[in-house]
C-alpha cells in the first residue's frame, strides 16, 4: 500500500466522518466546524487526483460562500447566541480538533507531492501546463459556448430565487419599484387655495 492512498483513505473517512457530524450533532457551532473540515477534506482528494483548480474553487467558493450563506441562516432562525459566547471555552476543544486534523492533511499532502510520480496520461501534462493553465485554455478556448450559457443559467436562476423566497409580510415597509416608477406629479403634490380673509370676530 503506497502512501498516496493511504492519504486518500484517510481524508475519505475523515470526511465521511465530519458530514456524519454535520447532520448529527445539535450545537450549529460544531455543525459549521464540521462542514468545514469536510470541505477541506474534499479539497485534499481533489489534489490527490491532480485537480488544483477543483480543489481551490471548493475551499474558496464552499468554505466561503455556503458557510456565510450557513450563518445567515442561523440568524434569520433568531437563534440565541447569549450561550454560544458565554460557552465559548467549551467549544475550543472541538476548533483545536478540527484546525488539527487540517494541518495534519496538508503535511500528508506535503508528503504526497514530494514522492508522487505524474501519471502519463494527463493531458496538462502532455501540454506542457499545469493543470489550471490547462484547464483555462480549454474552458475558454474550447468550451466557450456551454461556459456562458451554464453562467446564464446560474444568473437566471439567482434572480429567479429572490421573488420565489419573498414574503410579504403586514407591518413591515416595503418598495415596489413598478409604483416608483409609474409615479406622477399630480398623485404626489397636491395644491390647496385658501382665500386669505381676515378672521373679524377674533380680532379685537
Amino acid at each position: 500500500m503506497t502512501f498516496e492512498l493511504v492519504c486518500f483513505y484517510f481524508f475519505g473517512a475523515v470526511a465521511a466522518a465530519a458530514a456524519l457530524a454535520v447532520i448529527s450533532v445539535k450545537n450549529p457551532v460544531v455543525a459549521a466546524l464540521s462542514l468545514v473540515l469536510t470541505f477541506f477534506s474534499m479539497a485534499c482528494v481533489w489534489l490527490l487526483a491532480q485537480a488544483e483548480f477543483l480543489a481551490v474553487a471548493l475551499v474558496l467558493v464552499y468554505v466561503g460562500a455556503v458557510m456565510v450563506l450557513f450563518l445567515f441562516v442561523v440568524m434569520m432562525l433568531d437563534v440565541d447566541f447569549a450561550p454560544v459566547r458565554e460557552g465559548f471555552v467549551r467549544f475550543l476543544p472541538v476548533g483545536v480538533v478540527v484546525a488539527g486534523v487540517m494541518l495534519t492533511e496538508m503535511l500528508m499532502m506535503i508528503g504526497v507531492r514530494t514522492l508522487q510520480t505524474a501519471p502519463t496520461g494527463d493531458p496538462a501534462l502532455l501540454a506542457g501546463m499545469s493543470n489550471m493553465e490547462w484547464l483555462g485554455h480549454t474552458l475558454f478556448r474550447d468550451f466557450l459556448l456551454p461556459f456562458e450559457v451554464a453562467a446564464l443559467i446560474l444568473t437566471v436562476g439567482l434572480i429567479a430565487a429572490i421573488p420565489l423566497t419573498l414574503r410579504h409580510r403586514s407591518g413591515i415597509k416595503t418598495q415596489n419599484p413598478g409604483r416608483q416608477v409609474m409615479v406622477r406629479r399630480e398623485d404626489r403634490i397636491r395644491l390647496v387655495k385658501m382665500p386669505a380673509e381676515k378672521n373679524r370676530e377674533a380680532a379685537p
